[in-house]
C-alpha cells in the first residue's frame, strides 16, 4: 500500500466512511503484535511489529496519529512491567478536531505493518518480564470522525523479558522538580515578539486555571461543568477539582519554560514526564489569547498533561467531540485535556 496515497481522503469517501462506521462495536480493524526477540538485554533497544488489518468488506479510516504509520504523537500502548503500569515519555500533542486529511485509510482486506521502537517511548529500564498491547485511550463518537476509532479493536498481549540496567522491582521515577516562591517563566528558542505573547498567554492561563479552581470549590455542579464533564458523581468531581488546584499550583509556583523552536502545524506538546516544559508550535501564533482554543487555554491543556499535575489524555480533540465525550464516557471526559481547556476558556460564557 502506498500510504502517502492512503493519506489523501477525498470529501466522497469520507461521506461514505461516515455511514460505514455507525456500527462500532464491529471492530473491523483488527491490530496484532509480534517481536522478532522474547528476551532482551540492557544494550537492546525494544521493538515490536504492528500489523492493523481490515476484516470488513468496507474501507476504514483511522486517525494518523493514532496509528504507529508516523512519528509517536500519543500513547498507543500498555505497556506493564510485572503487572506495574509504565509511564509513556513521548509527546502528547494539541491539535485542532481531525478534519478528512487527518485519515488514514485501509481498504477491504488489507493489511499494513509497521515496527515501532519502543524502549525509545516508555520506560523499559528495570528488569522484569514485560507485557504490551496496543490499545486507543478514545472514545466511541458515532456523530463525529473519530466514530472510527470504535472501530479498532485492542490486540493481543505480548510478553518479552528485559535484563535492564535497573534491577527488578526497582522503584522507577522521575526527577523531583524543584518548587520556586512565586514560580517562574522562561524561554527557550523564543523572539522578543514571542516572548511578549508568551507572558502574556501565561498570565491569561493563570487566570485560566485560578477560575477553574474558584468553580470546583465551590461545589457547584452547573451547566458549565455538566457540558465539559458530565452528569454529577462524586468521585469525578473530586478528580476534576483535584485537577485544577493542581493545575493552578503549576503556573503559580512551578519553573515554567516555554519553547517556541517547534515548526509543526499543531498548537503545541509537552512530554508528560518532563514538567514544566511546554513547547508551542505554529497554530499557536495565530489563536487568540482567550476564548475557545487560545493561547492562554493552549497553556492549561498543556500543563494538564505532566504526570506531575492531572495525567489528562488526548481521548477528542474540539469542542463538538468534548461536548459529545461529556454524554457518553465521562469517566474520559475528567481525563480529557481539551475539556480541561474549554472549561476554563469557558466559551461561550456557561454558569
Amino acid at each position: 500500500m502506498n500510504i502517502k496515497n492512503g493519506f489523501k481522503i477525498c470529501a466522497a469517501i469520507l461521506a461514505a466512511f461516515l455511514s460505514f462506521s455507525a456500527s462500532a462495536e464491529s471492530k473491523e480493524i483488527q491490530v496484532s503484535l509480534s517481536t522478532d526477540k522474547n528476551t532482551l538485554v540492557e544494550s537492546d533497544d525494544v521493538f515490536v511489529n504492528v500489523t492493523m488489518k481490515n476484516t470488513s468488506s468496507a474501507p476504514q479510516y483511522i486517525l494518523k496519529w493514532h496509528t504507529p504509520f508516523i512519528a509517536a504523537q500519543t500513547e498507543l500502548f500498555d505497556v506493564y512491567r510485572d503487572g506495574i503500569k509504565v509511564n509513556y515519555l513521548g509527546p502528547m500533542v494539541k491539535r485542532a478536531a481531525p478534519k478528512a486529511s487527518d485519515y488514514f485509510e485501509l481498504k477491504p482486506g488489507a493489511s499494513y505493518q509497521q515496527k515501532v521502537e519502543l524502549s525509545a517511548l516508555y520506560d523499559m529500564r528495570v528488569t522484569g518480564n514485560y507485557t504490551i498491547q496496543y490499545h486507543l485511550g478514545t472514545s466511541s463518537d458515532a456523530k463525529g470522525f473519530v466514530s472510527t476509532e470504535a472501530a479498532v479493536a485492542p490486540s493481543d498481549a505480548i510478553s518479552i523479558w528485559i535484563d535492564g540496567s535497573l534491577p527488578r522491582g526497582t522503584i522507577s521515577s522521575e526527577p523531583v522538580q524543584p518548587s520556586l516562591a512565586g514560580g517562574s517563566l522562561s524561554f527557550n528558542k523564543c523572539s522578543a515578539s514571542q516572548s511578549a505573547q508568551v507572558k502574556t498567554a501565561f498570565s491569561a492561563a493563570q487566570t485560566m486555571s485560578a477560575s477553574g479552581d474558584d468553580y470546583m470549590s465551590t461545589g457547584a455542579s452547573s451547566a458549565r461543568y455538566s457540558t465539559w464533564f458530565g452528569k454529577y458523581d462524586s468521585s469525578r468531581y473530586a478528580t476534576v477539582k483535584a485537577h485544577y488546584v493542581a493545575i493552578k499550583d503549576a503556573f503559580l509556583n512551578k519553573p515554567v519554560t516555554v519553547d517556541c523552536g517547534c515548526t509543526d502545524s499543531y498548537f503545541a506538546y509537552v512530554y508528560p514526564s518532563q514538567p514544566y516544559k511546554i513547547y508551542v508550535c505554529n497554530a499557536f501564533w495565530t489563536a487568540p489569547m482567550t476564548g475557545t482554543d487560545s493561547k492562554g487555554g493552549t497553556l492549561v491543556h498543556e500543563m494538564s498533561h505532566f504526570y506531575a499535575v492531572a495525567s489528562t489524555k488526548d481521548n477528542v480533540y474540539g469542542q463538538s467531540g468534548a461536548k459529545r465525550l461529556a454524554i457518553s464516557d465521562p469517566a474520559k471526559a475528567i481525563m480529557n485535556a481539551d475539556s480541561h481547556e474549554y472549561f476554563v476558556e469557558n466559551t461561550p460564557n456557561l454558569p
